[in-house]
C-alpha cells in the first residue's frame, strides 16, 4: 500500500485537471446554480472513476502478478504525458459559459476530465491501495480543487489555467514512475 500521502499527491494532481478546466469556467463568470451543476457533475466523475478502476486493477493485478505495479504506473507516466501535451496543444480551449448550462455538455466535460482518474484507479487497484478511501481521498480533493477553481477564475487572469495541466501531467509522471519502481 502507497499510503494516505501518496493517495493526497494522486488526488491532488488528478484535482488539477478539473482545477483548470474550473478557472476557464470561472473565468466567464458563474452563478450559484452553475456553480452546483459543475460540482455535482465534476465530484460525481472524479469520486466514482477511480472505483471503477480500482475494481478492475485489482482483478488485473490477480492475473498480472508482480508486473502489476509496473504496468499501473507506466499507465500513470502516459497518463501524465498526454496532460502534457494537451495543454501545450489546447492552450486557448477555455469553456464557455454556455456548456455549463448544457447538462449535455457538462457531464461529457466531467467524463473527459474524469479519464485519468480511470486509469489512477486501475493504478492504485494494481497496487493494492482500499478502495473507499481511494475515492473518498481522491473525491474530495477534486472536488474541493473544482470549487478553488471556480473561485480563482473569477479573480484571476487565464496564466493559472495554462500551467495547472502541465503541473498535473508532471506530478502523475512522476508518482507514475514511483510505483513502477516501487518507491512509494
Amino acid at each position: 500500500m502507497a499510503g494516505i500521502f501518496t493517495l493526497i499527491v494522486i488526488g491532488l494532481s488528478v484535482g488539477l485537471g478539473n482545477f483548470a478546466a474550473s478557472i476557464a469556467i470561472g473565468l466567464q463568470g458563474i452563478d450559484n446554480k452553475s456553480r452546483s451543476r459543475v460540482t455535482i457533475v465534476f465530484g460525481t466523475f472524479e469520486t466514482f472513476m477511480p472505483i471503477v478502476g480500482l475494481i478492475i486493477g485489482k482483478q488485473l493485478s490477480i492475473f498480472f502478478g508482480n508486473h502489476a505495479n509496473l504496468i499501473g504506473g507506466t499507465l500513470l507516466v502516459l497518463t501524465g504525458l498526454y496532460e502534457i501535451y494537451s495543454s501545450i496543444r489546447h492552450k486557448d480551449n477555455i469553456k464557455t459559459k454556455e456548456s455549463i448550462r448544457n447538462w449535455r455538455k457538462l457531464i461529457i466535460t466531467g467524463l473527459a476530465l474524469s479519464i485519468d482518474n480511470l486509469i489512477v484507479g486501475f493504478s492504485l487497484g494494481a497496487y493494492g491501495e482500499p478502495l473507499i478511501l481511494s475515492a473518498i481521498v481522491i473525491g474530495f480533493i477534486s472536488v474541493s480543487l473544482s470549487l478553488l477553481g471556480l473561485e480563482i477564475g473569477k479573480k484571476l487572469g487565464i496564466k493559472v489555467y495554462e500551467y495547472s495541466e502541465s503541473i498535473s501531467g508532471v506530478i502523475l509522471m512522476l508518482v507514475g514512475l514511483a510505483i513502477s519502481f516501487k518507491v512509494i
